[in-house]
């Protein structure tokens, strides 16, 4: 597997500080609980994944990727907070995953622990839950999760960036007010997003940049 790189990691870092900043300038000071919200989100990946074993079910890939990246957000976010929002420092901790033994890698959790490699995607995100509730994070087991799910991290990177930056236009054109228009063209604005990442080279160094000013083209003003 390819491993996570290191201008990856700081673009990442970067984008997620923005939008901290755009939801509330005094993010840091005010250590909101990232971690609660990696609760939710992985609960409904194990919705998407599907759980019931008294009815069949099947995994939805694509919603069960977005929760993943939805994840990784927070996940940053706190990674950031433990960081006094060091980009290097943080990065180093990112980075640091790349030194994980993979299968191998236990998880000490209540006592127990539990080896990755012997364990079921839906087992791992529910070890995840139980992480983040106590405030604790494993980069290793979301790489595991990461990987059971179909994304490397080249393209973690690239829906990450997509997601981010979306999501940044999104406010600056109107979405808190209600004044977004959502619909362009007859095409909703992820098909749009998509479109353009098609079209974009990821490893450009000024790749979130140029995905914004590919929807800032396109967009109704």
């Amino acid at each position: 597997m390819v491993a996570l790189q290191e201008t990856h990691a700081r673009v990442m870092l970067t984008l997620q500080s923005r939008m901290n900043d755009k939801v509330d300038p005094q993010w840091v000071q005010k250590k909101f609980p990232y971690l609660r919200a990696v609760v939710i989100e992985a609960a409904e990946a194990i919705e998407h994944h599907g759980w019931k074993w008294w009815k069949k079910q099947d995994r939805d890939l694509p919603q069960l990727q977005m929760e993943i990246i939805d994840i990784w957000h927070f996940i940053l976010s706190d990674i950031l907070l433990q960081t006094d929002a060091d980009h290097a420092q943080a990065a180093e901790i990112l980075t640091a995953v790349n030194q994980s033994h993979g299968t191998a890698h236990s998880v000490c959790f209540d006592g127990e622990d539990h080896v990755l490699g012997s364990m079921s995607l839906l087992s791992k995100l529910e070890l995840l839950i139980g992480l983040s509730a106590a405030r604790r994070i494993d980069l290793p087991l979301f790489k595991s999760i990461m990987l059971d799910c179909e994304l490397s991290w080249t393209s973690l990177y690239k829906q990450y960036v997509s997601k981010n930056v979306l999501n940044m236009f999104r406010q600056d054109k109107g979405y808190k007010d209600g004044s977004y228009q959502k619909f362009w063209q007859g095409r909703e604005d992820n098909e749009h997003l998509v479109e353009l990442m098609d079209a974009l080279d990821s490893e450009s160094p000024n790749y979130p940049e140029l995905l914004y000013q590919g929807l800032s083209t396109r967009y109704p003003d």
